[in-house]
């Protein structure tokens, strides 16, 4: 094990796009405030970073993103509300995000690109390695893929990159890494790194998604990126930077359960997942859905 990785404490989640895919409702609410079942999307990712033991976290926001940092925080007549009347569960609910973790805000004034927005974090988090959580991907938490990275970390070094197998004609979606095989079955080495390539031009069909664990000298690399793909400055950009320079790059690829909540279709497919899974919910809405299903397929007979 490499006993100079130390444990990392920093996560930073870049909050500020505008989330156009969800027009009209992210005019004026955030993208990372739908709720998924009943929780906001943006809080299964604060609950994985505290899992991984990540306690102090960043949110880089933007315009019209203050009702992340309501959501956040304490509100006093609610809860003095909800305490009279002695209900303890919504009670413990509205408190539990208020004390997950030490959450700052920075604002990204200008919309140039993940590699921009995790740039805004450098004063934050100064050089110390930290953790980068894209708020659209939640991770199951029975699939604890930062712990994944982290161990990868401890024994390989660098950063680390999540990746995940895709369909070959999806690939031009995502930033994509061609790799080879590392010592140890979790990790691998990656050699290159597209971002979004051109459709028949990828290396692989391991697309990066929204997990990774960074050395602090990816700041230097970052200011010294200049804008790619889209006209804004890359994350995949960078790190590719660091890959040519010989620097320590690895990926940890993920076969668990993944729920995008960026895309309109998957958001539902996540929301319909989750519910099932609960409790209180699953089993009255699991035999409605068989329901609604078996009366659908009658009509379309």
């Amino acid at each position: 094990m490499n006993s100079t990785s130390p444990q990392i404490t920093k996560a930073v989640i870049p909050a500020a796009g505008l989330g156009t895919r969800f027009l009209p409702l992210t005019k004026a609410t955030p993208k990372e405030m739908l709720p998924v079942v009943d929780k906001p999307a943006i809080q299964y990712v604060v609950e994985e970073a505290v899992a991984a033991g990540m306690s102090d976290i960043l949110m880089v926001t933007g315009r019209n993103k203050r009702p992340l940092e309501d959501h956040f925080d304490r509100n006093y007549e609610l809860e003095e509300a909800l305490q009279r009347r002695g209900d303890q569960d919504k009670l413990n609910s509205v408190c539990a995000s208020t004390e997950l973790a030490d959450i700052h805000y920075v604002r990204q004034r200008d919309p140039k690109g993940l590699g921009h927005a995790v740039l805004c974090a450098a004063p934050h988090v100064g050089q110390e390695p930290f953790a980068v959580l894209l708020a659209d991907d939640l991770i199951d938490p029975r699939d604890p893929l930062l712990a994944r990275m982290a161990e990868v970390r401890a024994r390989l070094g660098g950063s680390v990159v999540a990746l995940m197998e895709v369909d070959p004609d999806a690939i031009h979606q995502y930033g994509c890494a061609a790799v080879e095989q590392s010592a140890g079955e979790d990790g691998v080495r990656i050699t290159e790194l597209v971002e979004k390539p051109e459709p028949g031009t990828a290396p692989s069909n391991l697309a990066i998604i929204g997990r990774y664990l960074l050395d602090p000298e990816i700041f230097e690399v970052l200011r010294g990126t200049s804008p790619g793909r889209g006209g804004e400055i890359q994350l995949t950009d960078a790190l590719r930077t660091l890959v040519r320079a010989g620097r320590p790059v690895h990926g940890v690829v993920f076969s668990g359960r993944r729920y995008d909540t960026g895309d309109r279709a998957e958001y539902l497919r996540a929301t319909v997942r989750l519910a099932c899974e609960r409790a209180d919910l699953g089993p009255e809405f699991l035999a409605w859905l068989r329901e609604f299903v078996r009366s659908e397929q009658l009509t379309a007979v």
